[in-house]
């Protein structure tokens, strides 16, 4: 990535915009979104682009800030750029990769096909993968390059809970406590979960002894809160002196949050990839090195 390149980002999003564009050592500006009555967005771009442009959009809320990604990306390349990247520090529609009952949508394959149309690469944070074992493949761009919050959340788990136990709340998170315990020699357990809804779900501890740890509670995403909720209800029970939370995406959707910390939940950690209160670590350097990284000769 040049120092001629550009970071274009929302008004919303300004304050990560601003802290990538300064690690990374580029120009940032904001795209202005006028919504008019109906609903229709009208964006304005600086009328004069760099050859390389960069897009920051989070797809938390993924729906309208799809539409305004196509809007963006379109307009960009008829102001001159020539390659357009996607950062994404959170990426929607990636769970549902495959058909589990006759005439499903794939939404995966779908919104990953879309994005690579209008862009040459995308960079994203812990995206949330399962029979897809590579970001590519799901959105099939030049270059996709996937970041990790584990290894932060980590050493902030190592200053603020040493010597903490790591409980994945399902077996989907345990690429995450892998990581995160091998950086700091953490001992760690996987939960098995079965899912009955959106907000109903069984947990199963692993046999273990957690009498008298300190339990973190580590994930990639935390949404409705009710299965990080009943993992430390049981964790509880079972004797654990404490259970915090580190989530590198901190959806947090409706009452979620209350329902964490009325399990008793102590402390919830998070990463900037989306904005909330419970933010303890910035991705924008990990962000900026990876923008950097980007390799123009590969792009189209």
């Amino acid at each position: 990535m040049t120092s001629s390149a550009l970071l274009l980002y929302f008004e919303d999003e300004a304050e990560s915009a601003r802290r990538i564009a300064a690690a990374a050592g580029i120009a940032c500006l904001a795209i202005s979104n006028h919504q008019f009555p109906d609903g229709e967005f009208k964006l304005r771009l600086p009328d004069h682009l760099p050859q390389r442009v960069v897009i920051l959009r989070g797809l938390d809320r993924p729906n309208e800030k799809l539409i305004e990604l196509l809007l963006a990306a379109r307009g960009a390349r008829s102001l001159g750029a020539q390659h357009l990247t996607l950062v994404a520090p959170y990426l929607a529609y990636m769970r549902q990769d495959m058909a589990f009952a006759p005439g499903e949508v794939i939404s995966q394959h779908i919104v990953g096909q879309y994005l690579a149309s209008l862009f040459d690469a995308l960079i994203t944070v812990d995206p949330h993968l399962h029979r897809v074992a590579t970001l590519e493949q799901a959105v099939p761009v030049s270059q996709a390059i996937t970041l990790s919050g584990a290894p932060l959340l980590a050493d902030l788990i190592a200053r603020l809970r040493p010597g903490a136990l790591l409980v994945g709340p399902d077996e989907e998170s345990a690429q995450w406590i892998a990581q995160a315990a091998a950086r700091h020699g953490f001992d760690q357990a996987v939960c098995r979960k079965v899912r009955r809804g959106d907000k109903q779900v069984d947990i199963e501890l692993p046999r273990q002894d957690f009498s008298g740890r300190a339990i973190v509670l580590m994930d990639d995403v935390a949404s409705s809160g009710h299965t990080l909720a009943m993992a430390s209800r049981l964790l509880l029970a079972a004797g654990a002196a404490s259970v915090d939370v580190a989530v590198t995406h901190a959806l947090f959707a409706h009452d979620a949050l209350d329902v964490i910390q009325r399990s008793g939940i102590q402390q919830v950690w998070s990463t900037d990839c989306i904005q909330h209160s419970s933010n303890a670590i910035s991705m924008a350097p990990t962000i900026a090195h990876a923008l950097c990284s980007l390799d123009p000769g590969s792009l189209p």
